[in-house]
């Protein structure tokens, strides 16, 4: 049954403009989900690390009978595992899903597979079809996410390869398939096809890369209301990322490992910067923030005041980020005892969000709160551009700080306390576009795009 999370201790709210979100408890029981999903109808499927896929009814009640379970080709543990699904664009008539996983050896494997013919809650485990086999040298960073585009074509994101620093440097390497998204078209009786617009086919590099340059994208979606791709790649060390492109947009080079975030990592043999795609928001690693975890924009109906909004999570910190329209990202308190590691969406659009830690699936939903924590409530950075001083409406409190980092991730303003009119003094900053992070706390956050004139 479903449980509203109303003490304290396992409960927070985000204020950003008088509105606020809480987590409903929906699901329990779960083994390492790390994938939430639908087949367009009203029921959830929960990917389990472990090679195991559930269905969740939409009281929150899962089903006894696994929906498929292929532990036996999977090799689980650290990063490895079963990471994703996408059920076929026609799968209600053709029973067709794809699964992405590491495979005994260690390989990423996309696989087919088929529902049974007479059990919409069981799928065939013999049905298998290969897709795509992709060797790896290490590990860790195996990305994971799939979906079918409105082309009906399946994008699939492919982790660097793993280790530190990407050694192999694969993500600019046009030739590897991994720290790309591919593109292809399964809808043929070979493997799969490779779609024409494409866009290095005959030209350079493998046929099936439509962008790369990222590190471990986990995870990333589609927001069609817009018709962009919202991808969170995981730093290196320092900073995390989201990035936001057009659907449309081929070969789009990410910047890895040459950049990590905007920050130069190795830029040793790395193209122009002017060739590259820079993330639209970046934080970085304080207050025990350590690896992002993508999730959607909200699409769904039953909380409007959501409506627009990329939801996120960081796995450490276990805060869930929300980003605004004009990139500006604020930050819950903790949820103490959830990693975040993959939020879903319904067939109404409606957000979900999985602890790996605990096996729980919570409902993102609006609610009126006892004791709100109004922080960061209807803040403003003005102006913008400026000029010697900035001035911060909205500021609650009297142990606000802000830093002011260059586009490049150099830290131009360490942690300076706001006077008594909420301003900060940029005179001895030169000019151009910089980040600015207001905290309160170790925990609360708002980071906004600023210029200096």
């Amino acid at each position: 049954m479903k449980k509203l999370l109303l003490s304290l201790t396992l409960f927070s709210s985000l204020i950003v403009q008088a509105q606020s979100f809480v987590l409903e408890e929906f699901a329990t029981g779960l083994t390492n989900p790390v994938e939430i999903t639908n087949a367009n109808d009203s029921r959830l499927f929960v990917v389990q690390q472990n090679g195991i896929i559930k269905i969740i009814q939409p009281n929150g009640t899962i089903n006894a009978v696994d929906f498929i379970n292929i532990s036996s080709k999977i090799n689980f543990g650290g990063e490895r595992g079963l990471l994703g699904l996408a059920f076929h664009p026609q799968y209600l008539t053709n029973g067709y899903f794809f699964v992405y996983y590491n495979n005994t050896a260690g390989n990423i494997i996309v696989a087919r597979y088929s529902v049974s013919t007479t059990n919409s809650n069981i799928a065939d485990p013999d049905s298998e079809k290969i897709i795509l086999n992709i060797p790896k040298p290490f590990a860790n960073h195996n990305g994971g996410s799939i979906h079918f585009a409105p082309d009906g074509n399946l994008w699939v994101v492919t982790g660097d390869g793993g280790s530190s620093g990407d050694p192999n440097n694969n993500a600019q390497n046009k030739n590897s398939l991994l720290g790309k998204m591919l593109r292809i078209d399964i809808n043929s009786t070979a493997a799969y096809n490779i779609p024409t617009e494409n866009p290095f086919v005959g030209i350079d590099g493998s046929d099936e890369i439509w962008s790369y340059g990222l590190r471990n994208a986990w995870k990333y979606s589609f927001d069609l209301t817009t018709g962009n791709v919202m991808i969170a790649d995981v730093g290196q060390g320092l900073f995390e990322e989201i990035n936001r492109m057009p659907i449309t947009q081929a070969g789009i080079n990410y910047g890895w490992r040459c950049y990590e975030g905007n920050n130069t990592y190795n830029a040793t043999g790395c193209a122009a910067s002017s060739t590259m795609t820079f993330p639209v928001a970046i934080y970085d690693h304080s207050g025990s923030k350590c690896s992002i975890t993508g999730g959607y924009v909200y699409r769904g109906t039953q909380n409007p005041s959501l409506q627009g909004k990329y939801f996120f999570a960081d796995y450490c910190s276990q805060q869930i980020g929300m980003m605004e329209t004009n990139n500006s990202i604020s930050w819950t308190t903790p949820f103490s005892g959830n990693n975040f590691s993959t939020f879903g969406q319904d067939n109404l659009k409606e957000l979900y969000v999985a602890a790996v830690n605990n096996g729980k699936i919570y409902k993102i939903t609006t609610a009126t709160l006892g004791v709100q924590d109004t922080t960061f409530s209807q803040i403003r950075v003005y102006p913008n551009p400026a000029s010697e001083r900035i001035f911060v409406d909205g500021l609650k409190g009297n142990n606000n700080v802000a830093e002011i980092f260059t586009t490049e991730g150099r830290k131009v303003l360490d942690e300076t306390k706001f006077d008594f009119e909420n301003s900060i003094n940029i005179s001895g900053i030169p000019a151009g576009v910089y980040y600015i992070n207001i905290k309160a706390g170790d925990f609360k956050s708002y980071s906004q795009k600023i210029m200096i004139k």
